[in-house]
């Protein structure tokens, strides 16, 4: 039972960062525009420049 005691807060800490980094990156604007991307990938405009 002593274990818990140390997987409860070791959790909660794990937990508080991720939710720390998923809030930085929806600060940072990294979320918006998430169909550019596909949107470019699909385009041949892109590669103005092949590789010989």
């Amino acid at each position: 039972m002593t274990v818990i005691s140390y997987l409860i807060p070791i959790s909660l800490i794990l937990g508080g960062l991720g939710l720390a980094g998923f809030v930085y990156t929806i600060r940072s604007s990294q979320y918006d525009d998430p169909e550019g991307d596909s949107r470019r990938i699909l385009s041949d405009d892109w590669d103005e420049h092949p590789k010989p």
